[in-house]
């Protein structure tokens, strides 16, 4: 992870208390990362757990994928940000210019992509779920941004900040996952281009 991270709130993002994740789920997130099939008894077994054991700690499968995704995201959000603070400009607002890494970030994620590919309908699932770990994560990173904006920068949201956050988030996933979502080609620079628009109040 390149640079040092500013956060506007890094309790968001992992709890009152930055507690180190479960082994299992360090190391699915290591086997997503890599690209390899989330195998429950591969897991259990590097791991020398029985299977049963495995699930009291974790759940289902779908659960410790989801774990793993959102450990994967917290990362890549706090990445996103530290490049943009490293680089951005003075006053320049804090949330496009994360957006865009996380944009990047995301799309060139080989490991993810091999998930979306091997398994489409599971990983939108999770990815996209409204009471899943990250699809809210996310929503509440960006809002924290939104609001260290309006505090710093005086900026007037089209709408208030946890919508907002929302759209965008919702909007960033249409055209990142455009190829499973719609049989698109995923398009970051309209992606960027048009959070922009709505985050700055501008025409696209």
């Amino acid at each position: 992870m390149p640079g040092q991270t500013t956060v506007r709130n890094p309790a968001r993002l992992t709890g009152p208390e930055r507690h180190r994740p479960p082994r299992a789920v360090l190391l699915a997130a290591r086997w997503v990362h890599e690209g390899r099939r989330l195998d429950m008894q591969g897991i259990a077994d590097e791991l020398t757990l029985s299977r049963a054991t495995l699930f009291r700690h974790v759940g289902s499968r779908e659960a410790l994928l989801g774990k793993a995704l959102w450990l994967l995201t917290e990362r890549t959000l706090e990445t996103a940000a530290g490049r943009w603070e490293a680089e951005r400009p003075a006053g320049e607002l804090h949330t496009p210019g994360t957006g865009r890494h996380i944009n990047a970030i995301v799309s060139e994620a080989a490991g993810l992509r091999r998930l979306l590919d091997d398994e489409p309908a599971l990983t939108l699932r999770v990815l996209t779920n409204p009471l899943g770990p990250v699809q809210p994560g996310i929503v509440a990173f960006v809002a924290d941004l939104l609001r260290r904006d309006v505090a710093e920068f005086g900026l007037v949201p089209l709408t208030e900040p946890d919508a907002l956050a929302y759209a965008l988030v919702r909007l960033g996933e249409s055209f990142l996952y455009a190829d499973v979502l719609a049989a698109r080609k995923p398009d970051v620079a309209t992606a960027n281009r048009l959070q922009r628009a709505l985050v700055e109040g501008i025409l696209p």
